[in-house]
């Protein structure tokens, strides 16, 4: 197998897990660490540059970092990463005067962005400190896109939307609210030098069955109807309610009618209960809130009489696997259900809608009706016109679109500096020995025993009561301590040097995981099984050296180091160390250049 060049920058950020898996690249244990320290202003800076919504975040991410986390291969829970990012917006200091300053004049470079969602205003949020002027375009009165419209205030509230949101239009970008886009050619005629388009999927899907016409009074678009409900414009809805769909705007719109005083509220779902779109923590909190789910029944008819709703009719269904062995839902042979009902909320999926933008201005779109985006620069098959977030490449979630600024914020400066935006600059990279004295460390690595802690909830009966009151109630700073101490510190990376090692097996017999071996080099398929323990996770590197006097070489299985460093205590000649490994993602900036790694 071939040795292994940790000199690279992702292969160290692949043995972070979690900082891998999150698409913004967040350096999670490094703000974790900072939290434990209770340096609060301190992790939300880090959280700020990189995730730009530490306290909108910290209450809805989908969290594709904790699947990923280390601590899930040692026990079933992973660290609460994504509340842990909550305690570093509830716990900070006043920040305003660590944020970029607003420039004293602008670079002569004017920037459109349609849509004031998350998306644009990652990207205003990198270009204005640099002198752009941004002018951003919501039809909403006030900035935050889905963030504030869609999100139910009891788990996002909207002081938190404010704040966050401020942060970016106080650097000098010009929020122009209240203002819907409807032709982007007589935009482009205004002569921006570049526009990005951050629209979001604003057009919920809907059912077309028998009955749909005849009761639409009643039938609601659930997206629709949570903007509705977060403006105000609906207080009420009937007293038995179904909501159709299995993902998170299903557990909204069902949560949501609970507050609004509804008697009954069922969810119902095509698919099986584990097969749902809805994140875990947001089915668990329906059930919490009382909320039945029913699974395996497809809607077929609305029933209705004098033009009022009277319920859904459903027909039940079954789990099969054809000969290619696809799972297909075939009808189950039983009776078809009724289930009365006074309104239904519709939240079978969401869709883009671009009818505002003219199909003869060199914007190609594609079977689909979506505008052909490059996935690496954002820009369409016009130059200057960028998409991003849920308009690039439809639905997803807040995290994604956070990305997506950025990396369009970066074509976007280059295009305006007439420099090739194919041309993506590799990240900065830093690796520091952790190393104080023969056996001290300037971090914790002691492993935490403890189970994951629950986050604090308001009282259900509070809770149900007021559509604003928050149910979360956050980690305080004991909980968040004990939280964070369940860290691996996974970017504290095992460096190994086999020029000193004298192959006395003291870090093999030490190893808490069975991680390292000393063995004849093979082809990897066959290394794998020669290990002491094998290592069967092929989406995880081995770490392969050499340089050892036998001719053999080191193998460490990174799929189970637990980065505890008793390897580099125990070594006696200094041949394991403990490096911290940083890495930042290259942003739009004034010089953003090749980053080169360094070493201290």
């Amino acid at each position: 197998m071939k040795l292994t060049d940790i000199s690279q920058p992702n292969y160290f950020h692949k043995v972070v897990d979690c900082q891998w898996a999150c698409p913004a690249h967040t350096p999670v244990p490094e703000y974790i660490r900072l939290i434990a320290a209770g340096r609060y202003s301190d992790a939300y800076m880090i959280n700020w540059k990189s995730n730009v919504f530490p306290g909108i975040l910290g209450r809805t991410c989908d969290r594709p970092c904790e699947p990923a986390c280390r601590r899930g291969r040692v026990e079933d829970e992973p660290v609460a990463i994504c509340r842990l990012k909550r305690v570093t917006a509830d716990h900070k200091e006043d920040i305003h005067h660590r944020l970029p300053p607003r420039p004293e004049k602008t670079n002569g470079k004017r920037i459109a962005f349609i849509g004031g969602g998350p998306a644009s205003l990652t990207v205003a949020r990198d270009l204005a400190p640099m002198g752009y002027e941004c002018t951003v375009f919501e039809r909403d009165p006030k900035a935050g896109g889905m963030m504030r419209t869609q999100i139910p205030k009891f788990r996002l509230p909207d002081s938190v939307v404010d704040e966050e949101t401020n942060y970016i239009l106080d650097l000098g970008v010009n929020f122009i609210g209240g203002k819907s886009i409807d032709s982007l050619k007589s935009l482009v005629e205004e002569g921006y030098d570049a526009i990005f388009v951050g629209s979001g999927a604003p057009r919920g899907r809907d059912l077309d069955i028998p009955g749909r016409k005849e009761a639409a009074k009643n039938v609601h678009v659930g997206i629709e109807w949570l903007s509705n409900v977060s403006f105000g414009h609906t207080t009420q809805i009937g007293k038995r309610v179904v909501v159709l769909g299995g993902g998170n705007t299903a557990m909204d719109c069902c949560r949501t009618a609970r507050r609004l005083g509804v008697e009954h509220v069922t969810v119902v779902v095509r698919s099986g209960f584990d097969e749902m779109k809805a994140s875990p923590w947001e089915k668990e909190d329906a059930i919490h809130e009382d909320i039945p789910i029913r699974n395996f029944m497809v809607p077929k008819s609305f029933t209705h009489e004098n033009g009022k709703l009277t319920g859904v009719i459903f027909e039940k269904v079954k789990a099969e696997r054809d000969e290619k062995g696809r799972r297909n839902l075939v009808p189950s042979g039983e009776p078809d259900e009724h289930i009365p009902c006074d309104d239904v909320l519709v939240a079978v999926g969401q869709e883009n809608s671009f009818p505002w933008i003219e199909r003869d201005i060199g914007i190609v779109f594609d079977k689909w009706n979506m505008p052909v985006v490059d996935e690496r620069t954002f820009q369409s098959t016009r130059p200057g016109i960028f998409f991003g977030g849920d308009a690039a490449f439809g639905p997803k979630n807040i995290i994604w679109a956070v990305s997506h600024g950025h990396d369009a914020a970066l074509s976007i400066h280059k295009h305006c500096q007439g420099e090739d935006i194919t041309v993506r600059p590799e990240p900065g990279v830093t690796i520091v020995s952790q190393k104080m004295g023969i056996h001290e460390w300037s971090y914790d690595n002691e492993i935490a025993l403890d189970e994951r802690y629950r986050v604090p909830m308001r009282d259900k009966e509070i809770a149900l009561k007021d559509l604003r009151t928050e149910v979360e109630l956050g980690y305080d700073p004991v909980l968040a301590l004990k939280e964070a101490y369940r860290c691996l510190n996974c970017d504290v990376q095992t460096v190994f040097t086999g020029e000193v090692c004298i192959e006395c097996d003291a870090c093999v017999d030490i190893c808490p995981m069975d991680c390292i071996t000393f063995t004849e080099n093979r082809e990897e398929h066959e290394l794998r099984l020669h290990l002491k323990a094998p290592a069967n996770n092929l989406s995880q590197d081995l770490y392969v050296a050499d340089n050892l006097k036998t001719g053999r070489v080191m193998v460490k299985d990174e799929d189970v180091c637990l980065h505890c460093g008793l390897c580099a205590e125990r070594c006696p000649t200094g041949a394991w160390d403990m490096h911290k490994y940083l890495i930042e993602m290259t942003h739009a900036g004034t010089s953003c250049q090749q980053k080169h790694q360094t070493h201290a």
